[in-house]
């Protein structure tokens, strides 16, 4: 496979996005394509799907598209489903009918076949295409993918209408990688997922056969994942062979020595005119003086190499008041809303100059602990303990994406509303908001400006404690970075929540985790907690599930079919029982009596061990086929 643009260019309502495109996409090609907010990633990775929108570039090449071997894209964008009455399970068939279709059948043959010998060659041929499309290792990876992405075996046979707008989006997604598509085409795949899921879709498009083109802010996800780079900068492409940490290198590189040659060559140019202007005029230097002027006119000319586009936001948080040792301290808390309980017995006391990062997968809480501290959802039960002389800045994900027809400047005054027009200006344009861009409507503002813009409302006060929502969703890598510095400098307090895991790992000094039904304090950095965490899986003792005896099952597939049907049932009751388990926790019956709720935890446990003996054993079975 090999899909090729030389030379193509992007232009929308008459406003050239890219004027030249360069790029190459092989078989065995992951690539990322990164550049600032509003570079045309998004447009670049459309126009690759639709090249109506490709036009001639202004590059000295012919203007072509290359299209070679049986090329299959996929590409996740909006979030749509033309029918929303249908099960969770038809849409991801839908992903590989040939596969389903072949599962169908043999299903249907096993539930006959005792009963009609003619049909066991048609059985045995099935089971044997099956088989060879890699059938069981497709449904292994199906199962896994479920469960990766937060979803059960009961939620198989759900409506996708009554799936949240998240949900869906997971949904749309495991479609897309079930399909296996020869281009995967990928905007943004990280948003909204947890920390675990992130980490399984990392591990799978590592491993993914085919060809990918990524847009994405998340460094460590883009270095783990492509082997190639694509720079959206000053409306051109450039092109990086390797993952992220060799680009950011390369590219520090190139300008120098770009900037090198071309400082080189300029003091060359200027030696060159000067001796012809000194010696042009005598008749015994004329010919040589002429002659440096040729010497100029064969070069090939060095343009002035443009500095990286670095520009970013500033500001100033120094001399911030001190707040008392303990600043805030939690203790036996319970969160959660209308009695819905999502953690209980939080205890941590939270001292000055600590920076706390909150994980756990989505649902479990995070968001919700922090609008409990700034008292924006009542607690439901426990005490939350605030220090002396605190002086809180709040970041809300949600209140930073909000649509309104107030100017950037009057947005900014509503916060401040002291401030004359010259003086928040200025303040505005260190947050990169210039001149006529403070008359912008917030409405029409995109994502990574409405961040910047509520970070400069916050950090302008100089809080000494700082509650952090998810604040680098829509930045770009180079606001991130920034965002990373200012942070690693403060002097405050700082406790967050993300998902960007190289965020965590720069920032962060103490974590807290959430789990669906427990929370533990780390008092370590992500690195040493990633570590904990691998010594805890490799000390884990499974308790050994006796080994298969295959000389007492009957040999034949017929067989093996029929036990792992059986597995499979026990399997999908076991975690309908886990999940009611849980959901008798949240009645208030249950979560006000300690009793009750130890117990039904312990039983909980117990079933959870049950389910991963029963996994473990159908892995086996499937082997065996």
């Amino acid at each position: 496979m090999h899909y090729e643009i030389k030379n193509g260019s992007i232009e929308i309502n008459g406003e050239t996005i890219i004027e030249e495109i360069n790029i190459k996409i092989t078989s065995n090609s992951h690539i990322g394509i990164v550049g600032r907010n509003g570079a045309g990633k998004t447009t670049l990775l459309k126009a690759l799907i639709d090249n109506d929108m490709l036009s001639q570039g202004v590059g000295e090449e012919d203007f072509s598209i290359t299209r070679l071997g049986n090329i299959k894209i996929g590409y996740l964008s909006q979030v749509t489903f033309n029918d929303v009455n249908v099960t969770l399970e038809s849409v991801l068939e839908s992903a590989n009918t040939t596969l389903f279709n072949l599962k169908n059948r043999i299903e249907e043959l096993e539930s006959i076949l005792s009963n009609n010998s003619k049909l066991i060659e048609e059985y045995t041929n099935k089971l044997e295409k099956y088989k060879i499309l890699g059938g069981y290792s497709y449904k292994k990876e199906y199962e896994v993918m479920l469960s990766k992405f937060g979803f059960s075996s009961s939620d198989k046979d759900r409506l996708i209408s009554s799936f949240s707008g998240g949900e869906r989006t997971k949904i749309s997604l495991m479609k897309l990688l079930l399909s296996k598509p020869s281009i995967l085409f990928l905007d943004e795949p990280t948003n909204h997922l947890d920390i675990t899921t992130i980490n399984y879709l990392e591990n799978y498009l590592h491993d993914y056969k085919s060809a990918i083109v990524l847009v994405s802010h998340d460094r460590m996800f883009l270095n783990n994942i492509v082997n190639n780079i694509y720079e959206i900068e000053y409306g051109k492409t450039n092109h990086f062979e390797g993952n992220y940490e060799y680009y950011e290198k390369e590219k520090e590189i190139r300008y120098q020595k770009l900037l090198k040659d071309y400082n080189y060559q300029q003091k060359e140019i200027k030696r060159l005119k000067d001796i012809y202007e000194r010696f042009k005029y005598k008749p015994s230097k004329a010919s040589m003086a002429l002659s440096k002027l040729k010497q100029i006119e064969k070069m090939t000319i060095i343009e002035k190499p443009s500095k990286p586009n670095k520009n970013t936001f500033k500001t100033d948080l120094d001399n911030i008041d001190t707040t008392s040792r303990k600043v805030i301290s939690l203790k036996n808390l319970s969160i959660g809303y209308d009695n819905n309980v999502l953690q209980e017995n939080i205890n941590i006391d939270i001292e000055r100059g600590d920076r706390l990062g909150i994980i756990g997968v989505n649902g479990s809480g995070k968001s919700t602990l922090l609008k409990t501290i700034m008292d924006v959802i009542p607690k439901i039960k426990g005490k939350i303990i605030y220090g002396d002389n605190l002086k809180i800045g709040y970041f809300d994900q949600d209140l930073a994406m909000i649509s309104s027809d107030n100017t950037i400047l009057e947005e900014f005054k509503l916060a401040n509303p002291s401030i004359d027009n010259e003086k928040a200006r200025t303040i505005l344009g260190s947050y990169l908001f210039s001149g006529e861009d403070v008359n912008k409507k917030i409405k029409v503002l995109s994502g990574g400006e409405k961040v910047r813009l509520s970070l400069c409302k916050i950090l302008y006060n100089k809080p000494n404690v700082l509650i952090l929502d998810e604040p680098t969703n829509h930045l770009d890598i180079i606001g991130k970075k920034r965002l990373e510095d200012i942070l690693l400098d403060y002097e405050g307090t700082i406790i967050f929540v993300s998902h960007d895991r190289y965020f965590i790992s720069k920032i962060a000094n103490r974590l807290l985790e959430f789990k669906n039904n427990s929370n533990e304090v780390f008092n370590m950095n992500y690195k040493k907690y990633l570590e904990v965490l691998n010594t805890r899986e490799d000390n884990v003792v499974i308790e050994e599930i006796p080994k298969v005896n295959k000389e007492k099952i009957v040999k034949n597939n017929y067989d093996v079919n029929k036990d792992i049907k059986s597995i499979e049932k026990k399997i999908t009751n076991l975690e309908l029982e886990i999940k009611n388990l849980k959901d008798s926790l949240l009645e208030e019956d249950n979560y006000l009596d300690y009793q009750k709720s130890n117990s039904i935890n312990k039983e909980i446990e117990e079933k959870e061990n049950t389910l991963l003996e029963l996994n473990n054993k159908w892995e086996e079975l499937v082997s065996m086929l």
